[in-house]
């Protein structure tokens, strides 16, 4: 296995380790989860950086780069949806908990745009056919990732408000949840229309491969 597809690799190992730190109340594990969270998308840039650079493009490369990215993305975004619920009583809250805004129906439409797009290209790839991400698709996942990185990190950064300006910590909420939300909106609608542009574009690949 060359350097990128490691890097890849990595990525996906990355995913279950930031699940299970973002699941935890302590403020520390949640910035631990932020850290990996981060890694995983520098991997993210330098696997493709590193293959087309070295020549080290490979098939199994272009099949699993996507679906490390999609992993990713959608564990962050089901883990982002838990910081709009309260912390149990009793427990250590977790610095995020209840500042985001983040529409059901978002949710599912991106969960659905990626298991369709996945589903294709793994139909695809058995009939002998890898389809590689466009530059839609590509532009989907840096919009997805930075909506992640930005919104994890103001969500966490609320309590150093709440300590060091509290005067301004209502403000902040609200300007919180309301860019969260709209913000979505907008990760959702784009990457919706990528899966069309996506379905547009290999309609004749896959009609013709009987996929």
């Amino acid at each position: 296995m060359n350097l990128p597809n490691k890097l890849t690799l990595a990525r996906v190992i990355m995913v279950p380790i930031f699940v299970a730190l973002l699941s935890f109340d302590w403020w520390w594990c949640y910035w631990l989860g932020y850290l990996v969270f981060t890694v995983a998308t520098i991997t993210d840039y330098y696997d493709g950086k590193i293959a087309r650079e070295r020549n080290l493009i490979t098939n199994f490369g272009k099949l699993l780069d996507p679906v490390a990215d999609k992993v990713l993305v959608m564990a962050a975004f089901i883990m982002m949806m838990t910081l709009s619920v309260a912390p149990a009583p009793g427990v250590f809250p977790n610095p995020a908990a209840k500042s985001l805004i983040i529409p059901g129906w978002t949710i599912v439409a991106i969960l659905a745009r990626e298991f369709l797009v996945t589903g294709v290209r793994l139909l695809a790839a058995s009939d002998g056919t890898v389809i590689a991400a466009d530059v839609y698709g590509k532009t989907k996942t840096v919009i997805q990732l930075v909506y992640i990185f930005v919104f994890l990190f103001l969500a966490g950064a609320e309590h150093f408000v709440i300590d060091y300006a509290p005067d301004y910590a209502a403000m902040y909420r609200s300007g919180l949840e309301y860019a969260s939300m709209w913000a979505m909106v907008f990760v959702a609608t784009y990457t919706v229309y990528s899966g069309v542009r996506f379905m547009h574009a290999n309609w004749r690949t896959l009609h013709m491969g009987d996929v």
